[in-house]
């Protein structure tokens, strides 16, 4: 479903952090080279880029830290082909991996021997979300990039000045004005890219529109993270009458393959803890609602013990946790409305997530009607002191793992992922499964609950990504690169939308940049061959045999 951006309230603004050498007001009035909005992981290797080639550089954030889900939780990475990940993507988690090679690294568990995907080519693909944080704060100072944190930015009608097809600055909520020649919307919700008036979809497109099978509606395919036993969705069981039980939508079902407006599930990536001197008991949310969780109690009473399968260990005796199961930490189906919703829609939305898994945590281990056997393995489990200390331990992002995503003159789709399309000017490789989380759960022909929308298809192969798919229609924006909201299928982008992949582009996107300014271009008319040679110059992986 394609959108535009509407008159929308600023996000509220922490107070505000600026790591560099410029004062605040000059940062606001100088124009620089290179203004990246989005603190993501994208954003952070983007501006780093951008240094090296010498370029002027302003790394405007959201919030008051940088890292996006590299640094909240999501710790287990998403790397599919480690072969497809060069640049300074790769160069991330060798940094990881120096970090623990210090014995004193390892403060709360010894170092694992041969750990399942630690270690491999000199880098280390598991860490805890501060180490990831600090590595990225030091690699920002050590570049001399100029961070101005906590700086939402203003999503109401002309708080993104665009002349002549030019985005010529932005505001953030605060009211501060950030001017420059090129612009990189990092952000996960593209907010820079549709304040510009940049074209963007939302939700699932249907299978015809670009060719797929796995886009759309997907009842059929929807096998995993699904009721592997027969759960009665009602108040009272076998009476259709008397309501559904929360967290069950008795929406009407398309055929398979019908676009539609949903996007998959949001959560929090839980980093966790099992070592008592490092472990905080589960808070009680001040909305706590038993009922909330009455569907996963019945799941439980029919026989369901699963429900810590991706409790996933990394360093020091923590966890990046995620949703395993027909219930479990994503929050389906109430997302819907955060990729175009207000700021205070957005808020109320996040809250919800932050309830429902608080929520959950706590019913786990605390329920009498949860079974004893899974409320104990759960009183285990606690949140991490030392991680997240400025907000209770808990994360301070939620993992949105889809919002708007740009239509560009190119679009990444199913086909171009299994390689029987062919993919232009690639500028980095993917190779993650085409993965999307359900988006809503329903209630089945039979009369029993069901999840929809799950898909884990491998697209067989590492594939290129093209330069394309990150630059805006020319008659839209000429100065701005969009390398994480992209120009992607719903199911496509499942795949590209891993935080290695986003690094990969973020570097390649100020590679462009760079030239674009070097060459007095737009970002359209970038020489590809010059752009090709600099990212192979910095062992960018642009191609790979089997």
């Amino acid at each position: 479903m394609a959108g535009r951006i509407k008159a929308l309230r600023p996000m509220l603004a922490a107070a505000l952090l600026l790591a560099g050498a410029a004062d605040a007001s000059t940062v606001a009035q100088t124009p620089a080279d290179i203004v990246i909005y989005g603190c993501t992981s994208a954003g952070v290797i983007a501006a780093v880029e951008a240094r090296r080639l010498g370029r002027s550089v302003l790394l405007v954030c959201r919030d008051a830290y940088v890292g996006g889900m590299t640094t909240n939780g999501l710790g287990w990475s998403d790397t599919g082909n480690h072969r497809a990940i060069g640049g300074l993507s790769l160069e991330f988690y060798r940094r990881v991996k120096r970090h623990y090679d210090d014995p004193a690294a390892w403060t709360f568990a010894r170092r694992p021997e041969n750990a399942e995907n630690f270690v491999n080519d000199d880098a280390m693909w598991q860490f805890e979300p501060k180490v990831a944080e600090g590595i990225y704060e030091a690699w920002l100072k050590e570049a001399g990039v100029t961070v101005v944190r906590s700086q939402p930015i203003d999503r109401r009608d002309g708080a993104v000045e665009v002349k002549a097809g030019r985005v010529v600055a932005f505001r953030s909520g605060t009211g501060r004005r950030f001017a420059g020649h090129v612009f990189i919307d990092a952000s996960y919700e593209g907010d820079l890219m549709a304040g510009a008036g940049v074209g963007f979809a939302v939700g699932r497109e249907a299978n015809a529109t670009y060719g797929e099978t796995l886009n759309g509606v997907q009842m059929a395919n929807t096998t995993n993270h699904q009721f592997t036993l027969d759960v009665d969705p009602y108040v009272v069981p076998g009476k259709p009458g008397s309501g559904l039980l929360p967290r069950v939508t008795a929406d009407p079902i398309a055929p398979d393959g019908t676009g539609d407006h949903r996007i998959q599930a949001y959560t929090f990536r839980m980093c966790l803890t099992d070592v008592p001197a490092n472990r905080t008991p589960f808070p009680r949310p001040r909305h706590y609602d038993p009922r909330q969780y009455a569907l996963l109690k019945r799941y439980m009473d029919a026989g369901y013990r699963d429900f810590f399968r991706k409790f996933d260990r990394i360093p020091n005796g923590k966890t990046d946790t995620n949703n395993f199961g027909a219930f479990s930490f994503d929050d389906i189906g109430m997302n819907y409305r955060y990729p175009e919703g207000t700021d205070t829609e957005r808020a109320a939305i996040i809250q919800e997530h932050v309830d429902y898994q608080q929520g959950l945590l706590w019913f786990m281990a605390n329920d009498p009607g949860v079974p004893a056997e899974t409320r104990t393995e759960m009183s285990r489990w606690g949140l991490c002191k030392d991680e997240f200390t400025g907000n209770g331990n808990w994360p301070r992002e939620v993992y949105v793992r889809e919002a708007r995503r740009m239509v560009s003159d190119f679009v990444m789709a199913e086909p171009h992922l299994r390689g029987t399309k062919a993919t232009p000017r690639p500028v980095g490789m993917g190779s993650y499964n085409m993965d999307s989380h359900n988006v809503r759960r329903i209630v089945d022909a039979r009369g029993f609950a069901r999840n929809e929308g799950n898909i884990e298809v491998s697209p067989e192969r590492a594939y290129p990504i093209s330069y394309d798919a990150i630059i805006p229609k020319r008659q839209e924006a000429t100065n701005l690169l969009v390398p994480v909201a992209l120009s992607a299928s719903h199911i496509a982008y499942g795949s590209i939308r891993m935080e290695p992949v986003f690094m990969i582009l973020g570097q390649s996107a100020a590679a462009a940049a760079s030239i674009a300014i070097r060459e007095g271009r737009s970002v359209q008319d970038v020489d590809y061959g010059m752009l090709k040679q600099q990212l192979l110059s910095e062992q960018q992986i642009l191609a790979l045999e089997r």
